[in-house]
């Protein structure tokens, strides 16, 4: 938070200068004790969100690099000679706990090309996918164990809160 306060004032400014980067170290100091204060912020929370950033970071190079390869997997099942795209409906439950990453994970399957999400109740999930081939491993995705590592990064966050 401090980062972001100091960075704003720099950009509010227009330019750098070592007079704008005292003047911005003392003042993102002075709203930083101001927000740990009242607004029931610590360092310990600065540091897991620290730890969130490069954890959301991660998961965003593989939502990329995934998207990519599904792209050139629906490139590939168009250009061949198949003589017919065998569709499949696919169900399956997750250990994901909050609703929240629960409708991520939904959303990033249906980002990736070839998939849909169909349905999503409580853990279940239906899906359909383009082709038999996009179906294999759906179950167990790599999206779910790093959105599991971002869920339980909250639950600690949460339950040292729960403590005090």
């Amino acid at each position: 938070m401090y980062l972001i306060y100091f960075l704003l004032w720099v950009i509010f400014n227009g330019g750098f200068t070592w007079e704008i980067a005292a003047f911005g170290i003392v003042i993102a100091a002075a709203l930083f004790a101001f927000t740990c204060k009242f607004m029931d912020y610590s360092i310990e929370k600065e540091k897991q969100n620290i730890k969130k950033v490069f954890q959301v970071l991660a998961f965003i190079c593989l939502l990329l690099k995934e998207i990519t390869l599904a792209n050139f997997a629906v490139i590939r099942l168009i250009l061949t000679q198949k003589e017919e795209i065998e569709p499949e409906l696919v169900t399956f439950c997750t250990n994901l706990k909050t609703p929240t990453a629960r409708a991520f994970l939904a959303n990033v399957i249906t980002l990736t090309p070839g998939t849909i999400t169909v349905t999503l109740e409580g853990d279940r999930y239906q899906v359909h996918c383009l082709d038999e081939s996009m179906a294999e491993g759906i179950e167990d995705l790599e999206f779910q164990k790093r959105l599991f590592g971002l869920e339980s990064v909250e639950q600690k966050r949460n339950g040292k809160q729960g403590r005090k």
